[in-house]
């Protein structure tokens, strides 16, 4: 585990977020900036990540500002949990607890993604995905 990116990912994003919290802001881009580097995983340090939080295969994963992520959550590679707007407020989505989204999903917009839900790879999804169910892009 010492030598994966995603946990180096993970751990550079708390420490950046703490600095972000108490108000040193220029200095948790500043680390958040290394952590990009390091591991190809660009994670806001305003986003609020819960516990047990799993990173497989991370290269390509953008987390926004305002995303929020529950405990148990996996994300694989090339996920974006972006937003749709420059509005201030809530811009980006939030996964509840137990979510997991497939290589290079994208979920766009500040809605939830209920607990224990699924979105499907390569899906783009933009509206809220209940508790237990999956999300997907329709064939088309």
């Amino acid at each position: 585990m010492t030598c994966y990116p995603g946990m180096h990912a993970i751990w550079l994003h708390r420490f950046a977020h703490v600095l972000w919290r108490n108000g040193w802001k220029w200095l948790a881009r500043v680390v958040s900036s290394f952590g990009r580097w390091m591991t190809g995983i660009e994670i806001h340090p305003g986003a609020r990540i819960g516990r047990r939080f799993f990173i497989d295969h991370g290269m390509g994963i953008v987390i926004g500002e305002t995303a929020e992520i529950g405990n148990d959550v996996t994300l694989y590679q090339g996920v974006t949990l972006g937003g749709t707007s420059w509005n201030a407020g809530k811009r980006h989505p939030t996964l509840e607890d137990g979510v997991v989204v497939g290589a290079g999903a994208k979920v766009l917009g500040p809605f939830t993604v209920g607990a224990g839900a699924k979105i499907g790879s390569n899906a783009v999804v933009t509206k809220a995905v209940p508790a237990g169910a999956t999300g997907m892009t329709p064939e088309g």
